[in-house]
């Protein structure tokens, strides 16, 4: 059975960095698109971040200029360089891959927290 595993989440002061990564586990014969979306306290799940298996990135617009995603195809992995974290940041990060065949896999999610 194909899983996404995440880490990287943490507690942060404003203004500070984390960097989240996620790996494939198990066998997957081609992933197209991979991202990070996250849902904050009473709040719907948000896109945050995506990427194509080309390397095209699409960002929400409140992260532009913050968040960098970047993937290692050969390796079945995505990250997420978060710079400039602000309290609205707040959130529970959930990775996401799109496999060629099938429906999307997501991640457990991992808790992100930004003091003021």
């Amino acid at each position: 059975q194909v899983q996404l595993v995440e880490s990287g989440g943490g507690l942060v002061q404003a203004g500070g960095s984390l960097r989240l990564s996620c790996a494939v586990s198990g066998i997957i014969w081609r992933i197209d698109d991979m991202g990070w979306y996250r849902q904050g306290p009473g709040k719907q799940r948000e896109l945050v971040a995506t990427i194509t298996r080309g390397g095209s990135e699409n960002y929400v617009d409140s992260v532009k200029g913050r968040f960098t995603i970047s993937r290692d195809n050969a390796k079945n992995t995505v990250a997420l360089q978060m710079n400039s974290l602000k309290p609205e940041d707040t959130a529970v990060y959930y990775c996401r891959a799109d496999p060629w065949i099938g429906s999307p896999i997501w991640g457990q999610g991992t808790q992100v927290t930004v003091s003021s």
